[in-house]
């Protein structure tokens, strides 16, 4: 049975032992233990056997205009030895439910258009798609 749950602020070394192809590239110890203590910073993570093998990551923040913070949904991964097992949408699940128990009013994640899989986990979560536009800026421009 794959586990499916948020990581607790003292669980860096859950991300100890991550399969390939979760994240875009190896999990750094400091950066994880900064990651977790991070009280606006949530992490999803689906555990096979001890390993990591999916996770959902996000961050809540609040606006001037807003009544409630708001949930950014920052990245998706599964590993490839566990896709097409509905784990994706047991993330996805698992972090908009957590935003929800601290106060979320609503949930944002972006995509490209002809990321199909993306499309279409975000559309069976229940999302919907907006006309918005990515901007991405690199670190030249920062």
């Amino acid at each position: 049975m794959i586990d499916v749950r948020m990581l607790g602020r003292d669980e860096a070394h859950v991300l100890e032992r991550v399969a390939e192809g979760v994240f875009d590239g190896a999990v750094d110890r400091t950066a994880a233990k900064a990651y977790v203590e991070d009280p606006r910073l949530h992490l999803a993570v689906a555990v096979d056997g001890g390993i990591v093998v999916g996770m959902a990551s996000g961050v809540h923040y609040h606006h001037p205009d807003k009544p409630t913070p708001q949930l950014w949904i920052d990245e998706v991964g599964v590993a490839p030895s566990h896709q097409r097992r509905g784990l994706a949408l047991r993330l996805l699940t698992a972090i908009m439910e957590h935003g929800r128990s601290i106060g979320c009013g609503e949930a944002w994640v972006l995509t490209e258009r002809d990321n199909e899989a993306a499309m279409q986990l975000y559309a069976r979560a229940g999302g919907e798609a907006s006309g918005c536009v990515l901007f991405s800026f690199k670190k030249s421009v920062l």
